[in-house]
């Protein structure tokens, strides 16, 4: 049986975005795309091993290049193509969100301000998952804001009905007590001002993609007119990562 959630020492949030149904009742295929919390914290060789047994030659790192500095990014390996390509341009501590706001409608703000800021790199990695005849992951930090909405663009181009987009996006709950430890022990002393603080519910993902449409019509006509993607490119998206 095929694993959706795989399993590393350091990372708490990689899975495999195989297995989903479109409406037209073709699969996503396994083993071809994932997702992932920062692979900045891959440290051991296991976890390396781990990365290239999956057979994976294209990384998109989803963060700004601070963050990267900060932190570090994927380890190099042999065949792998390494892509930063931050799509995010008005930067937020997650930790210090007013308690007092409704946490979601926030979030889903913030998606809206990355759908609009980041076109020009949305559109790249779109391009790089569209070209790639090999496994490739994305990630950001947590592999929830970012990544899922790039996760989110990609389903749709595939033809996944938003239910089952809403429920990998959620998927990252279980991950949620990890990245509050790894909050903790990054800022001793400081106190963890927000309640959502690395959650994912459906509700946020639902709200982003509501307000795409509002804004665009659809979120199809914001992927073909915004992004500029055209017919023969999301067939060969589909080509590559549907079953036939």
């Amino acid at each position: 049986m095929t694993t959706r959630h795989i399993a590393f020492d350091r990372l708490h949030n990689f899975r495999d975005l195989g297995g989903y149904r479109t409406a037209e009742g073709r699969t996503v295929r396994w083993g071809r795309l994932y997702r992932s919390d920062s692979l900045g914290k891959i440290d051991s060789p296991a976890d390396l091993e781990r990365l290239q047994a999956l057979g994976i030659r294209t990384v998109i790192d989803l963060r700004y290049p601070w963050e990267i500095a900060a932190k570090g990014r994927v380890p190099d390996y042999d065949g792998l193509a390494y892509h930063n390509l931050s799509i995010e341009h008005r930067p937020y501590d997650q930790a210090e969100i007013d308690p007092e706001l409704d946490p979601w409608r926030y979030l889903a703000d913030r998606f809206a301000e990355v759908a609009e800021d980041g076109v020009k790199e949305i559109r790249q990695a779109l391009d790089l998952i569209t070209a790639a005849e090999e496994p490739l992951v994305f990630h950001c930090a947590s592999g929830k804001d970012r990544t899922g909405l790039i996760a989110a663009l990609v389903l749709t181009l595939l033809g996944v009905p938003e239910d089952d987009i809403a429920a990998d996006f959620a998927l990252t709950e279980l991950a949620t007590p990890h990245f509050i430890a790894e909050w903790h022990a990054a800022h001793p002393g400081r106190t963890l001002r927000w309640p959502g603080y690395g959650r994912a519910p459906e509700t946020v993902i639902r709200l982003a993609l509501a307000d795409l449409t509002t804004r665009h019509g659809s979120v199809d006509a914001y992927l073909t007119h915004t992004l500029a993607l055209d017919p023969t490119q999301i067939e060969t998206l589909r080509a590559h990562l549907l079953t036939s």
